[in-house]
């Protein structure tokens, strides 16, 4: 029973994620109530096993429908890349707790000024030349990449956020952008964890197969529905995204006060 309620949930994450990324929002804390004695890092790998297959059919089944800007996405998913492997590495010197601390703040920020501009990634303006965007978006991938090493939760909404305000593209090419720099930054913490030992293949591979199914589901709904769905869906995931994490904070600082 406990296999099936989290191999559904990843089904849930896969939609979530193909659509606004965020879709770790749901899975992780599925695995840690589930599995409570199983290392996190375990959980953690085994989270990304199953996500990184997800995120990679979501990105083949964009780029059928979706005009991809291939140079610029390359250098952002190379950056990435390096970047996830640089946070990973990061991690094991320094506590990500003051993150943790500051990240509600900074999604509060994120989903006041997506309400506040309601006209936000409605159209696709791309604002740079192509050798302009290939930096730009190099920039957004690396400074992501570093982040999902390091800490992770939120990438995928942060990189459709970034993509939508700093280089003009709309909801859905944002969406379709992001996906393949996440597969890129979440291959690299799979094969980071995976060569440590922590993915658990015997329950990842239902996990993966659920993910799957549910991020066909997502794209398919995205591209029918087209970027008012995904900018609407973008608000409610990080709107989560603020409660969930402001949540863990307010149980960091309480512990604090009773040490």
């Amino acid at each position: 029973m406990d296999l099936l309620i989290v191999t559904l949930l990843s089904g849930l994450a896969g939609f979530v994620d193909a659509v606004v990324g965020g879709g770790g929002l749901i899975l992780v804390p599925a695995l840690f109530a589930t599995y409570p004695a199983v290392h996190p890092a375990t959980l953690l790998g085994t989270n990304k096993s199953a996500s990184v297959w997800g995120t990679l059919f979501a990105a083949l089944h964009y780029q059928r429908q979706v005009q991809m800007a291939w140079r610029p996405l390359a250098a952002g998913s190379l950056m990435a890349l390096a970047g996830s492997f640089v946070g990973a590495y990061i991690l094991t010197l320094v506590s990500p707790t003051y993150l943790r601390l500051a990240l509600p703040v900074l999604l509060l920020a994120l989903l006041l000024y997506s309400l506040w501009q309601k006209n936000l990634g409605q159209q696709h303006a791309p604002r740079f030349s192509e050798r302009a965007q290939l930096w730009a978006m190099a920039a957004v991938g690396g400074s992501m990449g570093l982040y999902d090493g390091f800490f992770g939760p939120g990438t995928g909404s942060f990189l459709v956020f970034l993509l939508v305000r700093v280089l003009g593209f709309d909801f859905l090419q944002a969406s379709a952008h992001s996906k393949v720099m996440n597969l890129a930054s979440n291959l690299a913490a799979v094969l980071l964890l995976a060569w440590q030992g922590h993915v658990w293949w015997q329950v990842g591979v239902y996990l993966a197969l659920a993910n799957v199914v549910g991020s066909l589901l997502g794209t398919r709904m995205a591209l029918r529905h087209g970027t008012r769905f995904v900018r609407w869906l973008f608000i409610g995931v990080v709107a989560a995204l603020t409660l969930k994490t402001g949540w863990d904070a307010w149980g960091l600082l309480q512990t604090a006060s009773t040490l």
